[in-house]
């Protein structure tokens, strides 16, 4: 475990380290879709590829509550520069944390930790997006001269950080019969064995640098112990879990970035002036600031809030959901008034609040969508 003193350093270096090295390369992160090759470097010295992994596995072993602090302060510049090591950490990574086996665990999570390894989950299909109980990519049991194994055929869609991808974790249906949302498996599947084809980048609306890519799996074989733990139709309620666990660094995400809009906006309206006194003055200008800052606030104490309920154990599905929902919808307020503060330059490409704006409208999607998150926050409290 991290100390509460050497935690603090951590959130000290890494402020800094985000001011000074990453918001000057955002907009040509923002131009070239690529993170320059020493922020890259510097991440893995950072430690930050494991910060969400055990500690007896390579990782700081931080707690939720530690996690999303850090969180909140990566989410200060473009949410590509977290998304390069988000995987590893969250969804990818918590499938091995969650269900892996001993022996999973010891050959990869030491690899995802360091970043020699990048790991991406493969749980979306074509038609199976928001209600991912429904996919179809298969995986069949085979037996063969030379050992037992799986097949696994099916294509994934919009898949993080696919193109860079060493090892898939991918959900399969084992048993063809079973309901929805049973009868699925999760693989690690390593991203150069045959049949495995990642298409070409997807050219997104924002979150540029932050790649994402359809995967196909045809016949691709692998063996016995590709399978995440030891049951077959336990890889649901896995993903169901990785989830929750992302929904709460999406929330995390949401509110560095709520601060962010927030002193782009106060430092536009106290130097910018209309009419010759500063837009400060007025107050429809500092109504926005006032609402933009009270959301921020509420955001960030719900985040904390679910994320100590989430360290106790007596609540990792309706509290992750309950600030995952209210975060992204509120950053996209957020960001609309940030743009309408900044005038006609705020709408112009180049302004950090411009390129914020068109990145926030992926946290409403991200890890199940507003609409699916109503449904699973509704669902427990009818329980």
């Amino acid at each position: 475990m991290v100390s509460a003193t050497e935690f603090d350093e951590l959130i000290e270096v890494l402020g800094d380290f985000i001011r000074r090295e990453v918001m000057p390369a955002e907009a040509g992160i923002d131009e070239s879709d690529e993170i320059p090759d020493r922020l890259i470097a510097q991440a893995k010295e950072m430690g930050l590829y494991g910060y969400a992994l055990p500690a007896e596995f390579g990782g700081l072993g931080l707690s939720v509550r530690q996690q999303v602090l850090v969180t909140m302060e990566l989410g200060y510049t473009s949410p590509a520069f977290r998304s390069l090591f988000g995987t590893n950490n969250g969804i990818a990574g918590q499938v091995l944390v969650l269900a892996g086996t001993e022996g999973q665990r010891k050959q990869w999570l030491p690899r995802l930790a360091s970043g020699e390894v990048v790991a991406s989950f493969a749980l979306t299909e074509p038609d199976a997006g928001s209600d991912p109980s429904r996919l179809v990519t298969s995986a069949a049991p085979v037996s063969g001269s030379d050992r037992d194994g799986w097949v696994i055929d099916g294509l994934k869609r919009y898949i993080t950080n696919a193109p860079a991808a060493d090892i898939f974790m991918v959900f399969a249906r084992t048993d063809p019969q079973a309901p929805p949302g049973k009868g699925i498996g999760v693989f690690i599947v390593p991203a150069r064995l045959d049949g495995v084809a990642v298409a070409a980048r997807d050219h997104k609306m924002g979150q540029a640098g932050a790649w994402t890519a359809d995967v196909s799996f045809s016949g691709v074989r692998v063996p016995a112990d590709a399978l995440v733990g030891e049951a077959a139709a336990a890889g649901y309620s896995t993903a169901m879990r990785s989830l929750a666990h992302g929904r709460l660094v999406i929330a995390a995400m949401c509110v560095g970035v709520m601060a962010r809009l927030i002193d782009e906006s106060v430092t536009y309206a106290r130097e910018r002036s209309q009419g010759g006194h500063p837009i400060a003055d007025y107050q429809l200008i500092q109504a926005m600031l006032a609402d933009s800052q009270t959301e921020y606030m509420a955001a960030r104490a719900l985040v904390l809030d679910a994320a100590d309920r989430y360290d106790a154990g007596t609540d990792q599905r309706l509290a992750p959901s309950a600030a995952k929902y209210f975060a992204s919808e509120a950053v996209g307020r957020i960001a609309d008034r940030a743009v309408q503060i900044h005038g006609g330059s705020g709408y112009m490409r180049g302004v950090p609040v411009e390129r914020l704006y068109r990145d926030v409208r992926l946290f409403r999607i991200y890890e199940g969508t507003s609409q699916i998150q109503q449904l699973v926050i509704a669902r427990e409290m009818l329980r």
